[in-house]
């Protein structure tokens, strides 16, 4: 099951009364006081996992509890403290505090792997009476109760983060590509919404290089209203460096390639700018169907569409692995100028 929204209650461990005691040595009638401080309180924090790729943990565990720190003890010994959490969530990660039941401070976003990040923070143990002694109070009796800590309230949401973003529109054969260049496995089947969650594959090109795409489900007019699976994975494309635009090109589909592709581009930028502004490049889908060796710009000429064989498309198969290869190296090239660009 993939989440990515979610709610969760955390609350840090309290802190550990401070203890009162007094010597009790022999020959020593009026030892003075030893009493040890209390523990400190165990503290929540969240780390980032590559290998995570939903909230789902937290669904069916909405409420996240640290231990409390042990009260301190005689003979100066202190309180045991509480046990600190690790709670590992995907990379992309965003962090909201719920205050008054609405999610208005961000937090945190947290990004890399290994990253971890203090959200809950234990309260401090109490002092125990030795530390109160001093020249006009020999035998105190005063104690610190420990720190209290206040239940936390906060709302996980994951962006999905990856190189390469692959949209389009339903059945157009995104699943079949994804799982063509890597080892994702999505349902794939011959109806629509096939896809229901985002997919993150790994792709090995030669040269030890490496990419991550995620198949994005599909999209359909009225996506940036919130049709269909609309706003719920739209934001999953914001984090993606570059765009493939896959597009039906078979005489099956009850779109034409020209309107496929424009009614993409708008829900892309009816939704944010800046997703219709990314680099992109166009994957025509399905060209299997027209032979082994398909004349590609006769059948960009036939559809009318309005981008020509260049660097910006790229005739495939997802289904024989026709053209696949060529498509990936393309990718590569405007991810790597994106990279250069980004680290100037």
């Amino acid at each position: 099951m993939f989440i990515d929204s979610t709610k969760v209650k955390m609350k840090a461990g309290n802190g550990g009364k401070g203890c009162v005691s007094f010597r009790r040595e022999k020959f020593i009638p009026h030892g003075g006081p030893d009493g040890g401080k209390g523990g400190d309180g165990g503290n929540i924090y969240l780390v980032g996992n590559k290998d995570k790729s939903s909230l789902i943990d937290f669904r069916f565990s909405p409420e996240i509890k640290a231990k409390n720190g042990r009260p301190g003890q005689g003979k100066l010994k202190a309180g045991k403290s509480g046990k600190d959490i690790y709670l590992h969530v995907p990379l992309g990660t965003i962090v909201s505090i719920i205050i008054d039941n609405e999610e208005n401070t961000f937090f945190c976003d947290i990004t890399k792997d290994k990253e971890k990040v203090l959200v809950a923070h234990g309260g401090k143990g109490g002092r125990g009476n030795s530390t109160f002694k001093s020249s006009i109070n020999q035998a105190p009796r005063q104690f610190g109760e420990g720190e209290e800590t206040n239940d936390l309230f906060l709302k996980l949401e994951l962006k999905l983060i990856a190189d390469v973003g692959l949209v389009g529109l339903p059945n157009a054969g995104k699943s079949s590509l994804i799982s063509k260049v890597s080892h994702a496995r999505p349902k794939i089947g011959s109806y629509p919404f096939t896809t229901l969650n985002p997919v993150l594959g790994e792709v090995a090109l030669p040269g030890y290089r490496t990419m991550v795409i995620a198949d994005i489900p599909g999209i359909i007019e009225g996506a940036h209203d919130n049709k269909g699976l609309g706003h719920e994975f739209l934001k999953h494309i914001e984090r993606t460096r570059v765009l493939v635009y896959v597009i039906d090109f078979s005489n099956f589909s009850d779109e034409s390639p020209k309107k496929a592709f424009m009614t993409i581009k708008k829900e892309l930028f009816l939704f944010s700018e800046t997703l219709s502004n990314k680099p992109f490049i166009i994957a025509a889908n399905k060209m299997d169907i027209y032979g082994n060796d398909p004349d590609f710009n006769k059948v960009l000429e036939n559809f009318d569409f309005p981008y020509k064989n260049n660097d910006e498309i790229e005739g495939i198969s997802a289904v024989t692995g026709y053209g696949v290869d060529n498509l990936l190296e393309k990718i590569w090239k405007i991810l790597k100028n994106y990279k250069d660009e980004y680290n100037e």
